[in-house]
């Protein structure tokens, strides 16, 4: 890994815009969002780029509008489809695309006037088969950029540890649309058609694949955190059974396939982690399907108890975190009365004694 402390890429003028890149927009009744989203993308400094906007049956203004900014610029075209969801759009698009390099862009956000000549002149200065850029967290009341002046450059499969490491200083994370591909990594590799959460696997493998990356700490892609109606908004539901979870077990394997067992066990425990999340948010909810949901992550809990040891223990881990799965499976219940009174009682505290020695030392 080399940081590279202000680090400005090269601009890309007119008569050096040679290489097409193709950038792909899902879009499922958003018409409030849409023009913004494809309208940023046709502001790009970088003017060699195709739009593929994939309106994935919208029942709204959504498709008459991505015709309409069509016809306002040729670079636009349209792809009108039966509904299928996000992966599904995407892969159609990915079949149609002519560019050397992919990009992917969500209807409902937006991106920053110079992204892909920021993203596509690193990749090429750094000799990197992927670029990725920091984003900001748009929420109704505020946005979040926690934007650096610098880029990292990560050799060989250090991208994909820090990646599976969800370490927050680096926004890599399972996102397809903060990254522009060479096109030759994503050879074969598509998006799992009809499934939710279909990010997870798309950005192991092709993190998995690239031996240079190239990422921009700062913030050039604007994501809107709380939009009504987004599949990410979505808290647990069946597709986190039939979706998402499948893919953490697909993912582990993959990290297996590559030879690294280490990154394999620190993936599987954020997953166990993250499962005691999901059952921590249940118990404090009132829904109707709690009691159903409860129950089926108790069962996968139970049934995974072999891999505990090499997950809690990898480097990693909190050693909290494995005496909270031991708790649990001694006993659920107490399990959640411990959270309870963390929560209500020993975190607070420990905020209140941070500030506290914060001011002393002021």
């Amino acid at each position: 890994m080399k940081v590279l402390e202000h680090y400005h890429p090269a601009p890309i003028g007119p008569e050096d815009q040679k290489d097409l890149i193709s950038v792909i927009v899902t879009a499922y009744n958003i018409e409030d969002y849409i023009e913004r989203g494809v309208l940023s993308i046709c502001a790009q400094t970088y003017r060699n780029l195709e739009i593929l906007v994939v309106d994935d049956g919208s029942t709204d203004g959504t498709g008459r509008l991505c015709d309409s900014l069509a016809k306002q610029d040729a670079r636009v075209r349209v792809i009108h489809k039966r509904n299928g969801g996000p992966a599904e759009a995407r892969n159609v698009a990915i079949a149609e695309a002519k560019g050397r390099y992919i990009g992917f862009v969500d209807g409902d956000d937006w991106i920053d006037q110079d992204m892909y000549e920021k993203m596509l002149s690193a990749l090429k200065e750094q000799g990197a088969d992927l670029a990725i850029c920091r984003y900001r967290q748009v929420h109704k009341t505020h946005t979040v950029d926690g934007s650096v002046d610098r880029a990292v450059l990560f050799e060989g499969q250090e991208a994909l540890q820090y990646y599976v490491e969800e370490t927050k200083e680096y926004q890599i994370q399972n996102a397809a649309w903060n990254k522009l591909y060479k096109r030759e990594i994503l050879q074969d590799l598509t998006f799992p058609a009809g499934k939710w959460y279909e990010d997870i696997m798309f950005a192991t493998m092709a993190l998995g694949r690239a031996e240079c990356c190239i990422y921009l700490d700062t913030a050039c892609y604007n994501y809107i955190i709380d939009r009504e109606g987004s599949i990410m908004n979505t808290q647990i539901n069946p597709r986190t059974f039939t979706d998402q979870i499948p893919a953490y077990y697909e993912k582990t394997a993959f990290l297996k396939g590559l030879g690294r067992q280490d990154l394999a066990d620190i993936h599987d425990y954020f997953f166990y982690k993250r499962l005691l999340l999901f059952y921590g948010q249940l118990q404090a909810s009132q829904r109707a399907d709690r009691e159903q949901y409860l129950e089926r992550i108790e069962q996968i809990i139970r049934k995974d108890q072999g891999r505990y040891a090499a997950a809690f223990g990898c480097p990693a881990a909190d050693p909290r975190d494995g005496r909270k799965m031991k708790l649990f499976l001694k006993s659920p219940k107490r399990y959640i009365r411990r959270t309870r009174l963390e929560e209500r009682w020993v975190i607070p505290l420990k905020v209140r004694v941070k500030k506290i020695l914060h001011l002393a030392k002021g």
